[in-house]
């Protein structure tokens, strides 16, 4: 049987040094220290020692979860890797899990709940983005299935908007076709379905105004002149052809920009 010869407190508030027979041991929390009765004269036997050790290790798991947790909110597995880089045992971090879960701070489905609830006021992610980062964070499927079950399409669609708002400042400058691609690609890039996508940019863009869709290909097209004003007459009429196909414009809006219709061909020049 060790006993315990003296008790000191660490410069760090709340920890203590224990000597056992003049030599020291252990620190231990105040939590632990309270809970144990860690008194000099008490005696312990390697048993209770140990079970000491395991209660403080317990302990320092859950204060440095409750810390993390502090921050904001987090998910299970979040937790479990944080206590896990910092040294944690697996036993110890699953106690402590178990404990915050227990009291209500730990919840997968609430924080599921919580972080789609986000994405929908001030996010632009789509379903499938914000079901990629939940399963990264170790959320469970069936839960997060619940929490994008409840989101209606037309509220998807308020944050399909909000992520392509600022294309629309593009109309008059590209061809409304080529609005509509890099709309698409957006949205899909941001885990938006197909479906989704299209009536997003079908809500959103109004049909092609001829008076912006004509500013669109004389802006575009004086731009491919100047590209490749230096070939000959037919590779360049190739090369601003397949230019202005490649930005969204039809066969007769790229011919009757060649045509000189859109700008007279001698003008040109003077651009």
């Amino acid at each position: 049987m060790a006993i315990i010869t003296k008790v000191s407190a660490q410069k760090r508030q709340g920890r203590y040094n224990i000597f056992l027979d003049q030599e020291y041991a252990f620190s231990v929390s105040e939590k632990t220290l309270a809970e144990f009765v860690l008194l000099k004269g008490q005696e312990l036997s390697p048993q209770k020692i140990n079970e000491v050790l395991d209660y403080e290790a317990s302990a320092k798991a859950s204060d440095l979860a409750a810390r993390y947790l502090s921050y904001q909110p987090r998910t299970v597995k979040e937790v479990t890797d944080y206590l896990s880089q910092h040294e944690i045992s697996r036993s110890a971090a699953k106690r402590a899990v178990n404990e915050l879960t227990q009291l209500g701070y730990l919840d997968d489905a609430a924080y599921a709940r919580l972080f789609v609830k986000n994405n929908l006021q001030v996010g632009k992610n789509g379903p499938g983005a914000v079901r990629r980062d939940l399963k990264k964070k170790g959320v469970d499927d069936d839960l997060i299935e619940a929490a994008l079950a409840d989101v209606t399409d037309e509220e998807w669609a308020g944050v399909g908007k909000r992520l392509v708002k600022s294309l629309l400042g593009q109309q008059g400058k590209i061809a409304k076709r080529e609005v509509d691609r890099k709309m698409q690609t957006k949205l899909l890039s941001h885990g938006f379905s197909g479906s989704l996508a299209q009536a997003v940019t079908q809500d959103l863009v109004p049909e092609a105004d001829e008076d912006q869709e004509r500013a669109a290909l004389a802006k575009q097209g004086l731009k491919a002149y100047k590209r490749f004003n230096r070939y000959k007459p037919g590779v360049r009429e190739q090369k601003m052809r397949q230019y202005l196909y490649s930005h969204g414009f039809s066969g007769d809006e790229i011919s009757a920009f060649l045509a000189g219709e859109i700008i007279p061909l001698e003008e040109l020049e003077e651009y």
